[in-house]
């Protein structure tokens, strides 16, 4: 980790956050804040807004994961939780939940810099898949709506699909605008007339 992250620690346990806090000192210039109650965890992180939420927690129950995921809403950081017992079903709702990682095992110093590395590469590889999938989803339904352009021009003036194609775009060239936008105006001006 080479640039300063802002780290939450969730530790009630107060020998237990200092050594976590001087874990996270030793592998580099952080700015640390620990948390010792769940209670409240919603407004505590949205105040600090981390770039990492890192939780140590005995026995995890289904209502502090919940508490967790609103609080830190996964999907906008890394989360990683260490639990000193679990249960599958619990680990899967973490999982589920947007936690970067789940480690079910007594925390120990040494394993806290490269878990925390692998939420984040982790965070990061499934951050990247979102913005992937929702780009493929826009680009699916540009797509449909030019083909919908395309099949009104074909139907309404007897072109084929290369000339319809060629006058969206000569048009959209004329306009100064974008090929999507004037199938999207042409496809919202048939419905409305039909």
């Amino acid at each position: 980790m080479s640039k300063r992250l802002s780290i939450v620690v969730v530790e009630q346990d107060r020998d237990r956050a200092l050594m976590i806090v001087d874990s996270l000192n030793a592998a580099g210039d952080n700015d640390i804040f620990v948390i010792s109650e769940v209670s409240g965890l919603a407004r505590r992180l949205a105040e600090r807004n981390p770039d990492v939420v890192i939780v140590d927690i005995t026995s995890p129950t289904r209502d502090m994961i919940e508490e967790l995921t609103l609080a830190t809403a996964p999907m906008e950081r890394p989360v990683a939780i260490f639990a000193d017992q679990s249960d599958d079903s619990l680990t899967a709702a973490a999982i589920e939940a947007g936690v970067s990682a789940y480690v079910v095992d007594n925390l120990r110093p040494e394993k806290l810099h490269p878990v925390m590395s692998a939420a984040i590469a982790r965070f990061n590889m499934f951050r990247r898949m979102r913005e992937e999938l929702a780009e493929t989803k826009r680009a699916l339904e540009e797509r449909k709506v030019l083909d919908q352009a395309k099949g009104l021009l074909m139907k309404a003036r007897g072109l084929n699909e290369d000339e319809a194609y060629g006058l969206l775009r000569k048009t959209a060239m004329d306009r100064g605008k974008k090929i999507t936008e004037i199938a999207a105006a042409l496809v919202t001006a048939a419905d409305l007339l039909s």
